[in-house]
């Protein structure tokens, strides 16, 4: 319903800021590494999501739609919430969350304020490789983007499958014997068994 709302920057507080657009002047939740992005009486433009329930309607905003998309995210996550995926934003830089999930750097999760390990542990299962690929898009650089797309849709994520066709494919490259079809089906099947760690 709301992309985003463009206006002057009238007022920062710890976890929300006020913009005025027009006559109007919007009150935004917003995690604190994204308010620190924003330049008071500036003209700035909040990526917005909008909470509403039978007894509360909240706008929450995003200094980007990468963070808005993490934030969507952790929606997802079972036990967390608006206000617990905000606390979580303001916890951790952007990079950082992703290197963690990316890593599985649970540690480095449980370190961030109001998140525990039961939470840290099922951001993990859920989350990883997910946040890569749903907010920069990124292609992985592989001649083989089918085979990365298959193993992805088996449940690997994307930098894993690419890193490991990568891996296998070198013990192939003397082999100029097998037709392209066939080297594609043993570099997949070669790849289940690298990434299954048999």
């Amino acid at each position: 319903m709301f992309n985003s709302i463009r206006g002057i920057l009238s007022a920062k507080n710890i976890d929300s800021v006020f913009i005025l657009s027009g006559d109007i002047e919007w009150d935004i939740s917003m995690p604190a590494n994204d308010i620190q992005e924003l330049s008071l009486k500036s003209e700035c433009r909040v990526f917005t999501w909008l909470y509403h329930r039978e007894d509360q309607m909240k706008f929450f905003g995003f200094s980007n739609e990468k963070r808005r998309n993490t934030f969507l995210e952790l929606l997802k996550v079972e036990g967390i919430g608006p206000k617990g995926a905000i606390k979580i934003m303001s916890g951790i830089s952007q990079i950082d969350l992703e290197n963690a999930l990316e890593n599985g750097d649970l540690a480095r999760l449980e370190t961030v304020p109001g998140l525990g390990k039961k939470t840290a542990q099922k951001m993990l299962l859920s989350l990883k490789g997910k946040l890569i690929q749903s907010q920069d898009k990124i292609a992985i650089s592989s001649p083989y983007n089918d085979l990365v797309e298959a193993l992805v849709g088996m449940g690997y994520d994307r930098k894993s499958a690419a890193e490991a066709l990568e891996k296998v494919e070198v013990s192939f490259d003397s082999n100029t014997d097998i037709s392209p079809a066939e080297k594609e089906k043993l570099l997949f099947q070669e790849a289940i068994v690298y990434l299954s760690g048999a």
